[in-house]
């Protein structure tokens, strides 16, 4: 049997709109942040899944929005090739609707995943509607994901809950919190030590009214 190379670049379309590819690179940016200490896991967007052991490109191939590889070495490719990653297949795949991929994504490639894939997390988010559903692969079928009283949904492979907020899909953890980008956690950040500094002129303020120089306690 003759295999193919496993250096394919990925064959995938750009996506949509500006709004699919806002969402895509808030998901990667997101879990990068929160398991940037973890060195186990490979996610990536618009990247083709190569699955043929055959060199039948135009048709054993997939490229999922956001997918989520568990147990991976991480490091940059060019795209996911199966005969060169063990026969690994995502734990976690998000699809982004649109009009012209909505039915693709809720019937052929669901089914793909399930089927073939075995994949136990699929959601599929449209940043336009907001429409947003999960699946948890159970028995070998998929089966709706239930949503907390916030429309969130458990990722049990990823151990997070997947909700909107602000419009756009987001990652919260399995205490409620959001999943913030490293830009929103620098600005965070930025705001605690700037109410620290205000709390603490205050304190230094008091002290001279009581009499006491702050810089001698």
């Amino acid at each position: 049997m003759i295999f193919p190379p496993g250096d394919l670049y990925s064959d995938e379309p750009p996506l949509e709109s500006s709004l699919h590819l806002q969402q895509m690179f808030l998901l990667l940016s997101c879990l990068n942040w929160l398991w940037k200490d973890r060195t186990d896991y490979f996610a990536a967007g618009n990247l083709t899944i190569y699955y043929s052991p055959e060199q039948r490109k135009s048709e054993d191939f997939r490229g999922p929005d956001f997918f989520v590889v568990l147990g991976a070495e991480q490091r940059p490719r060019k795209s996911w090739v199966l005969w060169e990653e063990g026969g690994q297949y995502p734990h976690v795949i998000v699809e982004l609707l649109s009009e012209s991929t909505a039915n693709t994504d809720r019937g052929l490639k669901k089914q793909i995943y399930q089927d073939i894939f075995r994949t136990p997390n699929y959601f599929w988010f449209d940043p336009d509607t907001l429409e947003f559903e999960g699946f948890q692969l159970m028995n070998g079928t998929y089966e709706p994901i239930p949503t907390t009283e916030l429309g969130w949904r458990w990722s049990e492979q990823l151990g997070l809950y997947l909700g909107i907020h602000d419009q756009q899909l987001r990652f919260f953890t399995p205490e409620g919190r959001l999943v913030p980008t490293p830009e929103e956690h620098a600005e965070a950040e930025g705001q605690r030590a700037e109410s620290e500094r205000q709390r603490n002129e205050q304190l230094a303020a008091k002290l001279r009214e009581l009499g006491v120089d702050p810089d001698t306690i």
